[in-house]
């Protein structure tokens, strides 16, 4: 989940920025404004990941073209879509080790190593244009052990509380998913997420209930009373194994019908909008 910081910026003329990293065997891929963003270059092992990882940082923060392709299909195909899992690599490798889970139109949406900002920009291509009846969103991990950097937990919160307005406006309903536990990470050692998980969780809760959104607790139902993933239940104490999305499965299962049970309320007393979605029927 780790990205490396250290990005340069350099000044290309005085009316215009460029950033580049040096080294950058894709400096030529296109920028601006063009009619195929997205380069198709295989991802590269071992150390020439990082560079890979910087330049795809740099030229598409919020990873639109990791499912770009996956969304067009999905809407040609004319298949309908339950629920968007948004999130990072939690969400990412759940479809991997359990996936199951991912049938009846429910469909996998994360990224490994995003945080909230990312999410928000990558929000109405990945949830929004594929007109689902709900989206579950679990977020904030990243955020905590400063993956894209630093940013106050009413920054964090304020990107998860968009994120959710932005569904509620187009009639999808929003769970809103605890963040799971983790005594550490790994990749962020002089990180103590605990203290921090338990007050986005908190808040989580919170803002779910004053806003009519389902909350589905993932925390409670895996943590230790020291507040860290429970043994058995992960690979490195922050990524569910396949017993941790095991505990997992029924409570979103729980949560996505919990939410489209309420959808009609949330369709009826949300503001008109001048043209109807999918979504919307």
């Amino acid at each position: 989940m780790a990205i490396v910081a250290g990005l340069t910026l350099f000044a290309a003329t005085s009316a215009a920025a460029q950033t580049t990293i040096p080294g950058d065997p894709y400096a030529d891929d296109p920028a601006g404004i063009v009619a195929d963003p997205c380069p198709r270059h295989p991802v590269p092992q071992g150390a020439e990941w990082q560079m890979w990882n910087l330049h795809m940082l740099t030229r598409d923060f919020g990873q639109l073209c990791r499912y770009r392709a996956a969304n067009a299909q999905l809407r040609e195909s004319g298949a309908p879509v339950r629920v968007v899992f948004m999130g990072d690599s939690i969400t990412d490798n759940w479809i991997n080790l359990a996936p199951a889970l991912f049938e009846d139109g429910r469909v996998d949406r994360g990224i490994s190593g995003q945080t909230t900002p990312q999410m928000l920009v990558r929000f109405r291509q990945d949830v929004i244009d594929l007109h689902p009846q709900a989206v579950h969103i679990m977020a904030g991990t990243n955020d905590i052990a400063g993956n894209t950097g630093a940013a106050t937990i009413e920054t964090v919160q304020g990107n998860i509380r968009s994120m959710a307005e932005l569904a509620r406006a187009h009639g999808i309903a929003v769970i809103l998913a605890s963040i799971p536990p983790a005594g550490a990470f790994p990749w962020a050692r002089t990180k103590q997420p605990v203290p921090v998980i338990r007050e986005m969780n908190a808040w989580l809760k919170s803002y779910a209930a004053d806003n009519g959104f389902t909350y589905v607790d993932y925390f409670a139902a895996m943590a230790t009373p020291a507040g860290a993933m429970r043994p058995g239940l992960s690979s490195d104490g922050v990524h569910p194994n396949a017993a941790g999305y095991a505990v997992m499965k029924p409570l979103a299962l729980a949560a996505i019908e919990r939410a489209l049970a309420d959808r009609p309320a949330l369709i009826s007393t949300r503001p008109s909008s001048p043209s109807a979605t999918p979504a919307d029927r």
